[in-house]
């Protein structure tokens, strides 16, 4: 299933994906694509659903966060050894983890605001994993049991805050609209391998990052065990998993930042497009 929300800012409402394309309501059985409904029981509850027996949707209403209420937004530093390379960082022989604050999420399709003094906010495609069934201390053969599905991220980031302000990660990846998700959760039956999905970014039409998540350092299953060791993770959780080379950090010998009036446009085999217009803060 492709699950997602519609509509303007805190009125989403949810709604599916038809084998057409086309969106449907489903307000009358699930309240939003959020906690209990992301649930093993939950997610069989809709998948037993005719989608043609749901309302269609008319017109072409906003794509929301294709998740709602997340309770942890958490990431991971440094996933792709290439990427660590470009950052001039070593491999980590353990996840780096740091947190987004969950007023970062945005629409994939709303605009990106640089903050206000910002001159190194730069792009992140990721691969973004949502927990379906709670627990803590999973062990990797069981982590995937515990994903409900996957969907596109732009881990968007301020790089002089991230690293040259105290060193605080979290200070520069969770600024207002830093994190755009969606179009779509897509559920995990219908990506037997999220280890082998290509995943893009353009700025303007140039294309910076073109990767494959078979190369990140830790996948899916590691990292879902490996964050359990340290937290409860809970129906809607969200994990962003890393990003591919091709930052604007990392390009030599110039890097290369977002400026107002740019678009981004990003993607994920079998997750949909964002698009994003880059805007000044007010």
């Amino acid at each position: 299933m492709k699950l997602l929300r519609y509509g303007p800012k805190g009125q989403e409402r949810p709604g599916l994906l038809d084998s057409a394309g086309r969106l449907r309501d489903l307000s009358a059985h699930v309240r939003d694509i959020a906690g209990q409904a992301l649930t093993p029981a939950g997610l069989a509850a809709l998948r037993a659903l005719d989608p043609a027996s749901l309302p269609l949707v008319e017109g072409s209403p906003r794509t929301g966060p294709c998740v709602g209420a997340v309770g942890k937004f958490i990431c991971i530093g440094l996933n792709y050894a290439d990427h660590a390379a470009e950052s001039g960082m070593p491999v980590p022989a353990e996840p780096v983890v740091f947190s987004k604050w969950t007023s970062a999420i945005c629409g994939p399709d709303d605009d990106v605001e640089i903050p206000r003094g910002s001159v190194k906010t730069d792009w992140e495609v990721e691969l973004g994993v949502v927990i379906g069934q709670g627990g803590r201390y999973i062990e990797p053969a069981d982590a995937m049991k515990h994903v409900a599905g996957y969907c596109v991220i732009n881990d968007v980031s301020e790089r002089e805050y991230q690293l040259e302000r105290g060193t605080q990660w979290d200070k520069g990846k969770g600024c207002d609209t830093f994190g755009p998700i969606g179009p779509w959760m897509v559920t995990a039956d219908e990506i037997p391998d999220p280890q082998q999905l290509d995943l893009w970014l353009e700025v303007d039409g140039h294309r910076y990052q073109n990767g494959n998540t078979r190369t990140m350092v830790f996948g899916v299953a590691e990292l879902v065990s490996y964050l359990s060791r340290f937290m409860s993770l809970q129906p809607g959780d969200l994990i962003s998993t890393g990003t591919p080379p091709g930052v604007g950090l990392g390009i030599k010998p110039n890097p290369v930042y977002l400026r107002a009036g740019q678009q981004m446009k990003l993607g994920i085999q079998g997750l949909g497009v964002q698009t994003q217009k880059v805007v000044s803060a007010t």
